[in-house]
C-alpha cells in the first residue's frame, strides 16, 4: 500500500499550504492530479509562515529568507544515504511507516544534501522568470516545532557531511517539526529592488516518495526586496550568529559531562556491544609544499556501536594523566572501564590541552609497504569534526564536541574526559614540520600514505582488521621541481 493510500484511510482533513495560487502555468515538474479523496496530514508538505516577505538588499545579492518550511506530519522526513565501498555510486532512500521508498540512482552526486529537492522559481512584476533553479535539502539549523504535539527535541543531524569520504548519512525532520527550506546567508541570489512572485515546490521524484500532491507541497510568496540598512547599526542583532564552542570535555550528549571524580578502583571487562569500532578514512587534501612536505589530513571515526570515552586522572604533581576507557550499553549507561594509556599535557603556542597518547598513527610506507617515515603527530585532543557515517547502529547524530577550537581541560585541571561519538571521526590536518611527511630525500616512486587508529592496541574495539588505510601517493619531477601525484579514490573527487 502507498503512502498516499495509507493516508486516505484517515478521516483528517488535509492543509492547503499553498499561500496564494499562480495565474500562470506550473512549472515542467508538473502538477499532480487532483483527488477527491480526504486525507491525513501529508508525511511532507510546503508551508509559508506568511504570504508577503521583505528581504533586504547588500551590495549585489539578497539573502532568500522566504519563511519558508518543510514541514513533516505524523510521521518524521527520513532520507538515509550510504555506499557500500567507494568505487559504488551513492544509494539514497526515503524511509516511511509504511515501507523504504529507494531513490533513483545517481540522484545524489555525494552527501551534501539530497539533491533538486527543492525547486524555487522567482518572477518579476511583468512575469519574467529571473531566477529557475533546484536547490539540495540540507537540514540547517532553525527546526521548529509547528504545533504542540511533536517531540520535545529535535533529534535529526543539523548539516550535511562535508568529508568527501564520507560513507554514509542521515537527512531528516521530526513528525511535527518544520525546517527552513531557504536561509538568508545560505543562498545569495543578485536581485534588483522591486517586487517578485516566488513559487517553491518540492520536485516529482521526492513528492512520488513521499506520496504528496503538487499542491501540498508548494507554496507562493510576495517577495519585495528593499536597500538593507546598515548592518552594525541597523541591524546589530541579526547581522551574525555565532555558536559557542563545546569543551572537549563537555563531549558526549546523554552520557555524563565530567569524568568521575577520581579513578576507578578497580576493572570491568567490556562486551563486544559495548566497545566502539575506530576506522580509518583514506589520507586526503594531499599536497607537495615547497618540494619537500608531503602535507595531508586524516581522519578516524568511530563506527559504534558504543561512543569512545576516555577519562583521564592526573598523576600527582605531574603533566600526565592515566587513561581509562569507559563502556556504555545501548541505553546510555556505563557498563564497564578499563586502563588506555596516558594523556600529556601539551604548552605548545596553539595547542594548551590535554592530549591522548595512543588515538592513531600515521606513517609513509614504500611500494611493498614497509615503513619509510614516520609521522611526530603522536597525541590527540578528540572532536567529532566530522560526520562519517551516520547510519552505523548507535550513531549519535547530534554530537556536541564538534570542531577543534577547543581545550580539552586547562593545565589545573586534575581529570579530563575526551569523546569520540558513534558515527563521527576527527580529522588532523598534517601542515607543520615534523607532522607532514620530509620526503626531500626520498626517490621517485610510488609510496602509501598509512592512518593506523588504535596502533598500539590500548583501546578496546569491536574490531581491529579495519584500523588502517592506505592511500596511495606517486612522487614524480627532478631536483628543485617535485612533485606528487595522487591517484582518485574509486568514484570520489576531491
Amino acid at each position: 500500500m502507498t503512502p498516499v493510500s495509507q493516508r486516505a484511510i484517515a478521516t483528517v482533513g488535509s492543509v492547503v499550504l499553498a499561500v496564494t495560487s499562480l495565474a500562470t502555468t506550473v512549472p515542467a515538474d508538473a502538477r499532480d492530479a487532483p483527488s477527491s479523496l480526504v486525507l491525513a496530514p501529508p508525511i511532507a508538505s510546503l508551508r509559508a509562515a506568511t504570504d508577503t516577505v521583505t528581504l533586504p538588499k547588500y551590495g549585489k545579492r539578497v539573502g532568500l529568507d522566504l519563511g519558508v518550511y518543510l514541514v513533516a506530519g505524523d510521521e518524521p522526513i527520513d532520507i538515509r544515504a550510504s555506499r557500500t565501498s567507494y568505487a559504488e555510486p551513492i544509494a539514497a532512500t526515503v524511509v516511511t511507516a509504511h515501507g523504504d521508498v529507494p531513490l533513483p540512482g545517481g540522484l545524489m552526486p555525494d552527501f551534501q544534501g539530497a539533491a533538486k529537492f527543492f525547486g524555487l522559481r522567482l518572477r518579476d512584476r511583468d512575469g519574467n522568470v529571473v531566477l529557475w533553479h533546484k536547490y539540495r535539502f540540507c537540514p540547517q539549523y532553525g527546526a521548529v516545532r509547528v504545533g504542540p504535539d511533536g517531540p520535545d527535541t529535535s533529534r535529526y543531524p543539523q548539516g550535511c557531511p562535508y568529508n568527501p569520504y564520507t560513507l554514509g548519512a542521515v537527512y531528516g525532520v521530526d513528525e511535527g517539526y518544520g525546517i527552513p527550506v531557504f536561509s538568508e546567508y545560505g543562498n545569495r541570489p543578485a536581485l534588483e529592488l522591486g517586487r517578485y512572485e516566488a513559487e517553491v515546490w518540492m520536485t516529482r521524484t521526492y513528492r512520488k516518495a513521499f506520496g504528496v500532491t503538487y499542491d501540498e507541497a508548494s507554496v507562493t510568496v510576495q517577495v519585495r526586496v528593499v536597500k538593507g540598512e546598515d548592518c552594525l547599526e541597523k541591524r546589530l542583532a541579526g547581522c551574525a550568529t555565532a555558536s559557542v564552542p563545546q569543551s572537549h570535555n563537555q563531549a558526549l550528549s546523554g552520557m555524563p559531562q565530567s569524568p568521575v571524580a577520581s579513578r576507578p578502583a578497580g576493572r570491568a571487562v567490556p562486551t563486544v556491544g559495548s566497545r566502539p569500532d575506530l576506522r580509518s578514512l583514506p589520507a586526503f587534501a594531499i599536497e607537495l609544499h615547497r618540494g619537500k612536505w608531503l602535507r595531508f589530513a586524516a581522519n578516524v571515526w568511530n563506527a559504534g556501536p558504543a561512543p569512545l570515552v576516555v577519562d583521564g586522572f592526573r598523576r600527582s604533581g605531574e603533566d600526565v594523566m592515566d587513561a581509562y576507557q569507559y563502556f556504555y550499553d545501548t541505553d546510555g549507561n556505563q557498563v564497564g572501564y578499563a586502563p588506555a594509556g596516558a594523556m600529556e599535557w601539551d604548552e605548545r603556542d596553539g595547542h594548551t590541552h590535554w592530549h591522548f597518547r595512543d588515538f592513531a598513527r600515521y606513517r609513509l610506507l614504500d611500494k611493498d609497504k614497509n615503513h619509510v617515515v614516520r609521522s611526530r603527530k603522536e597525541a590527540f585532543c578528540l572532536a567529532n569534526t566530522d560526520a562519517v557515517d551516520y547510519t552505523v547502529p548507535g550513531a549519535n547524530w547530534r554530537p556536541e564536541n564538534t570542531d577543534l577550537r577547543t581545550s580539552c581541560g586547562s593545565h589545573s585541571a586534575l581529570s579530563v574526559r575526551e569523546v569520540l561519538d558513534a558515527g563521527s571521526g576527527d580529522t588532523y590536518y598534517q601542515y607543520v614540520a615534523g607532522q607532514s611527511f620530509d620526503v626531500s630525500d626520498l626517490p621517485n616512486g610510488t609510496y602509501f600514505v598509512a592512518v593506523e587508529a588504535n596502533p598500539h592496541g590500548v583501546l578496546y574495539e569491536a574490531a581491529t582488521d579495519n584500523n588502517v588505510s592506505y592511500r596511495k601517493v606517486i612522487l614524480k619531477g627532478t631536483a628543485g621541481h617535485r612533485l606528487v601525484r595522487v591517484p582518485q579514490v574509486g568514484l570520489v573527487e576531491e
